[in-house]
């Protein structure tokens, strides 16, 4: 973003908390409504004297958004999406991801990869300790990637206090909380019928989860209800919390 791309946004941003149309903008500051389409845009190049009738206008000052256009971009944090199996991590994960224009990651993939296992081997084999650890370097190479990402998480994550601690401390997290009904329902229509198949409590287990892992999950910085709600509404409830 260019220096003049960085003041047309704080413009844009301070017209907007005022719940302004640019024909407002215009109106008040005494500039014409193309003139304000260009310096939101950084095509503008705008004369000191109108830049500050424009920040007047806006209950601010020329230095004021100046000095916030020259500071340097915070990093964009690691949206993390929590949740247990059926809470849609993966297909809300990647639409959320194409919205924001990012890269899309599911945690459980990248382990798998590290310990060239398929997950429920890994346990077999090795046991919880060895996921979790394998879970906390696969957690800790990927967040030193400064490029921002969607995160599909596993579900037990948050049973791992460290983990779930760097976690949190480096992502915006977002529990999918929604009904113990959705979340199997979801998984069936996967076409996944072994919960069904294998175990006639798997139901009553999964409320017994969710009820276990609940005070975990809220402590998500963002908590969103998916119970209802199309793939787009969530996303689009993801986007204006993050």
């Amino acid at each position: 973003m260019t220096y003049l791309e960085s003041i047309g946004a704080q413009v844009r941003a301070q017209r907007e908390r005022r719940g302004w149309s640019r024909r407002e903008l215009a109106s008040h500051c005494g500039v014409s409504e193309r003139f304000l389409a260009q310096l939101e845009t950084g095509d503008g190049n705008i004369s000191l004297l109108r830049f500050a009738e424009v920040a007047h206008s806006l209950g601010t000052t020329p230095s004021a958004l100046l000095a916030v256009a020259d500071a340097p971009a915070e990093r964009v944090k690691p949206i993390a999406l929590l949740g247990v199996r059926g809470a849609g991590k993966s297909s809300i994960g990647e639409a959320l991801a194409k919205k924001l224009g990012v890269a899309f990651v599911e945690l459980d993939q990248r382990i798998e990869e590290a310990s060239g296992l398929p997950l429920g081997e890994v346990f077999a084999l090795h046991g919880e300790a060895y996921y979790r650890r394998i879970e906390r370097e696969v957690l800790t190479q990927l967040l030193a990637d400064p490029s921002p990402m969607v995160l599909a998480t596993g579900g037990s994550i948050v049973n791992d206090p460290t983990n779930y601690a760097l976690l949190r401390s480096r992502c915006s997290t977002v529990w999918l909380r929604a009904r113990a009904e959705d979340h199997w329902n979801r998984v069936v229509a996967q076409g996944d019928q072994r919960p069904m198949a294998e175990n006639p409590h798997a139901f009553a287990e999964l409320r017994a989860l969710m009820t276990a892992r609940e005070k975990l999950y809220a402590r998500a910085e963002h908590v969103v209800d998916t119970s209802g709600r199309r793939i787009p509404q969530i996303v689009g409830a993801i986007a204006s919390v993050v």
